[in-house]
């Protein structure tokens, strides 16, 4: 059995209207659960590298190539525009191929993270998800029927602009935000805190990478910004979702249809050794957008000297984010990050962190499925 459809997911985070629109042109074959644990058996584990402490940590992306490339390659969207392939695996370094090999992947409803133009870990087992998925053989290298598959040489335009508006400088919170919790539980809200890392995550873009595509921007009202394009325009519309797979050694997400259909597959955050996620199956209770956090150090972790429970504002810098899905186990749930460009470099406490459009574009899909005939979504922890 074959489908082929067409994504259209809009949200609203920070009342911003965002369109994250996502085209899936690529062939899916339909998985049974024995399949489906074949397929993720052979997938590579992914290091996960250090437990979030606060400090500074590039993308995985950005940490697997920083030996053979500077950090802020130049790529531009023209490069990006005319890239092709020419038969080898995705080169180390920041590349237009790669960036532009994200945004397909990106469209195909495989998320490949943060779009920084790096192949890493995230691009692997993305291109390892759609590979799966579209019938290929699954070994996260690009190759030319992955390509094919992609449509990689009848894309769309990747790139467009984005005009900074009087709104979107209203809308940002003080720079920076304080890292103490009992600090950000006095402010109404934890917004994005430049015009960069707004845009950047308006268009699922690592903020270096967006820096880099305009090095001479002053990021001021009604400035033209370049950024990369990962949307379809359309109509809105949700698949029929029934089922979550959370992979917990490969550190992916995976949503189903009632058919065993992949219908889409994002990068995640686990939980640790000391704060694990959850294990066995759950369902989901409940979805909040832009929700607050309830901090309670007797109930999960406790951070720095705040031993008394504290009320968060919402906001996508927030410790989860713009999206929260709530799981049948008391304080667990799906969620964001205010640190997208991490997913694959830290653990959590337990929960498992998407990025914000990510976690956005699967609520989505829930949301719909829940709202429709009270379904019940089905969580699985996969060890």
């Amino acid at each position: 059995m074959t489908m082929t459809s067409t994504r259209f997911v809009k949200v609203s985070l920070l009342g911003l209207s965002l369109v994250g629109l996502q085209g899936l042109s690529a062939t899916a074959e339909v998985l049974s659960e024995t399949e489906l644990e074949e397929l993720l058996a052979k997938t590579p584990e992914t290091a996960v590298q250090n437990v979030e402490n606060g400090t500074s940590a590039r993308s995985d992306d950005m940490q697997a190539t920083a030996a053979s490339s500077p950090k802020n390659a130049v790529v531009t969207a023209e490069e990006i525009e005319a890239a092709t392939y020419d038969g080898a695996p995705l080169a180390e370094g920041r590349t237009a191929l790669t960036a532009k090999v994200q945004i397909l992947l990106d469209r195909a409803g495989i998320s490949p993270g943060v779009i920084d133009g790096y192949s890493g870990d995230m691009s692997r087992t993305a291109i390892m998800a759609f590979e799966g998925r579209a019938g290929l053989s699954v070994d996260g290298v690009m190759d030319q029927d992955v390509w094919n598959a992609l449509g990689g040489s009848e894309a769309r335009a990747l790139t467009t602009v984005h005009v900074i508006s009087s709104d979107d400088i209203a809308s940002l919170s003080q720079d920076p935000l304080p890292s103490d919790y009992a600090e950000l539980a006095e402010l109404a809200h934890l917004g994005y805190t430049t015009p960069a890392e707004m845009i950047a995550e308006t268009y699922h873009m690592d903020e270096d990478f967006l820096r880099s595509l305009n090095p001479n921007a002053s990021w001021t009202t009604d400035e033209t910004i370049t950024v990369v394009d990962p949307a379809v325009p359309g109509a809105s519309a949700s698949f029929a979702i029934s089922r979550i797979i959370v992979d917990k050694v490969r550190s992916r997400l995976v949503a189903l249809d009632n058919d065993g259909v992949v219908l889409a597959d994002y990068p995640v955050t686990v939980g640790s050794d000391g704060t694990p996620s959850p294990t066995g199956t759950h369902k989901v209770r409940a979805i909040a957008m832009n929700p607050t956090y309830s901090y309670n150090p007797d109930l999960n972790f406790q951070q720095g000297d705040n031993t008394e429970p504290l009320t968060l504002p919402p906001g996508p810098n927030g410790p989860v984010g713009s999206v929260w899905i709530d799981l049948d186990k008391p304080t667990y749930g799906l969620h964001g990050t205010p640190h997208p460009d991490k997913l694959f470099t830290n653990q959590s406490h337990g929960c498992v962190r998407l990025t914000n459009w990510d976690a956005a574009d699967l609520a989505a899909m829930v949301s719909a499925r829940m709202s429709e005939d009270n379904a019940e979504i089905e969580v699985v922890f996969s060890e």
